[in-house]
């Protein structure tokens, strides 16, 4: 494990990355992934609100909503590290501080947490 300088945070070294997460694996092997990881030790996973809008019939927030769902069925949130980030999304352009407020609270409901442990721009 290592800390993040200038933080409480204690990351395992090899974070998860979720892009993939609802779009190329689906929600039971995004949900296997996520499990294998956290019993051997990790406990960072990044994300975004963006995830995985570009996929036809997808609008974004689905691995947010994956991550927030596994946790919440682990009740582990407070062992995980959670990144994620804003992004420009077709309903949200921009860096704006009405559009970052914006999607960190859809964040925030899609990963049933009521804190974000890094939050930056994609």
């Amino acid at each position: 494990m290592i800390k993040l300088a200038n933080t409480d945070l204690t990351l395992y070294p090899l974070c998860l990355g979720g892009n993939v997460f609802g779009y190329s694996a689906d929600k039971e092997n995004s949900e296997a992934v996520l499990s294998f990881y956290a019993d051997n030790g990790g406990n960072f996973i990044d994300t975004a609100d963006m995830y995985s809008q570009w996929a036809p019939g997808h609008i974004g927030g689905e691995s947010e909503s994956i991550i927030g769902n596994w946790m919440a069925k682990r009740g582990n949130r407070q062992k995980m590290i959670i990144a994620t980030k804003v992004a420009k999304l077709d309903t949200r352009p921009g860096l704006k501080a009405a559009n970052i407020k914006a999607a960190c609270d859809e964040s925030l409901k899609r990963l049933r947490s009521d804190y974000i442990d890094l939050y930056y721009a994609h």
